[in-house]
């Protein structure tokens, strides 16, 4: 048995294919974190910089019925972007992509959300025959991206949306300082490559019920358009425990008892399958950024990983099987079946390395996040 090396900073480690270490045993996602830092800083500067966002933001939707879009999903994150949108004087307007595995506490918080804040929601429903065709193509191509269809989906119909209501902004509520950074070995996404999985493992080869971007298009959107997507908790310290008792008293919002467990779907796909078949724990990106920021010591971090498995509810196991429409032996096959990559599939990714300059002054002129760059096409 191969010995796993360990990030010396955090505790990323030798389990993810796209990672490397520096001479003092320090990993790639901990670089990512350090240039983020630069562009993002905290204290004064940050304070300064968010503000000077939020001006911008006001002054291009100025006589606009809405000046911003937010995904929400009944989510942590999305839940307070959302909360403090409003309470930096924006006017959100808050879009939710229900993919049909919506827990009903997401349901309850999206609603007490948007009542208690006055702010409009706007709300498209996927095809269920449609959805479920995307993830199961997924799940028979044994990639570990099988929660990219909703991701993407979401993805795209926040930017369409955006086209539509003809507003230039999108806010995001992922922060690199809570939940790290993902791994492209571990969740990769382009239109491409959804197409080319829906091709090659499903009857149904075209989705009507919400957009697959194609590059062309992304880049229409955000050249032509002007759309830009700000990840508003990059520049507040942002603190889960803190912001759980703020959302709770505020909105009477509820904890659903795991990292994205609002949605059915990725609650199967993320505590059992991804460890179970995959050996991926996407614990880790999550307690290495609080590790980073000091908000769990590395030793902690280590023992909750190593000590604790990651659980899972059989109930939600066995429902999430029948929902998709396999008996348990097709799934057993699924499960058993050789393990692929993104690499093996049609995809954008060898332009975006090939195009890795313009890309890095995209991110540098606020065109893309930063974060694109470091994890893509550096």
């Amino acid at each position: 048995m191969i010995e796993l090396q360990y990030c010396t900073r955090c505790i990323m480690d030798t389990t993810i294919n796209d990672i490397w270490f520096d001479d003092k045993g320090m990993c790639k996602y901990c670089y990512i974190h350090d240039e983020m830092d630069k562009t993002h800083p905290l204290g004064k500067a940050g304070e300064a910089l968010l503000e000077n966002k939020i001006k911008k933001i006001k002054e291009d939707g100025k006589d606009k019925k809405y000046d911003c879009i937010v995904g929400v999903s009944g989510g942590r994150d999305s839940t307070y972007t959302l909360l403090t949108a409003v309470k930096l004087g924006l006017r959100p307007l808050a879009v939710h992509f229900d993919n049909g595995w919506n827990s009903e506490i997401a349901v309850e918080n999206i609603k007490k959300a948007t009542n208690k804040l006055n702010v409009d929601l706007y709300t498209i429903v996927a095809d269920w025959e449609e959805m479920k065709a995307l993830q199961r193509a997924f799940l028979k191509a044994s990639v570990p991206d099988a929660d990219v269809p909703t991701d993407y989906a979401i993805y795209s119909v926040l930017f369409e949306t955006a086209v539509k209501e003809k507003v230039k902004y999108i806010l995001n509520g992922h922060s690199y300082r809570t939940e790290g950074t993902s791994p492209i070995s571990w969740t990769y996404m382009d239109g491409r490559y959804i197409k080319d999985i829906l091709h090659k493992y499903s009857e149904i080869k075209n989705i009507k019920s919400f957009p697959i971007l194609s590059i062309i298009r992304l880049v229409y959107i955000a050249l032509v358009k002007g759309i830009k997507e700000v990840r508003l908790m990059e520049f507040i310290d942002y603190r889960k425990k803190e912001v759980d008792t703020i959302l709770e008293s505020e909105l009477g919002w509820q904890y659903y008892g795991g990292h994205h467990h609002e949605n059915t779907y990725t609650e199967f796909f993320q505590s059992y399958l991804l460890p179970r078949k995959f050996n991926i724990d996407k614990r880790k990106t999550e307690l290495s950024a609080l590790v980073r920021t000091n908000q769990i010591s590395r030793v902690n971090a280590l023992n909750e990983i190593n000590q604790n498995g990651y659980e899972y509810n059989q109930e939600v196991v066995d429902y999430a099987i029948s929902k998709l429409g396999f008996t348990k032996d097709e799934f057993e096959e699924i499960y058993n079946s050789p393990i692929k990559s993104f690499g093996e599939f049609k995809s954008y990714y060898p332009i975006i390395k090939a195009l890795h300059l313009p890309i890095k002054i995209a991110c540098d002129l606020h065109i893309l996040p930063k974060i694109f760059y470091l994890k893509y096409a550096k």
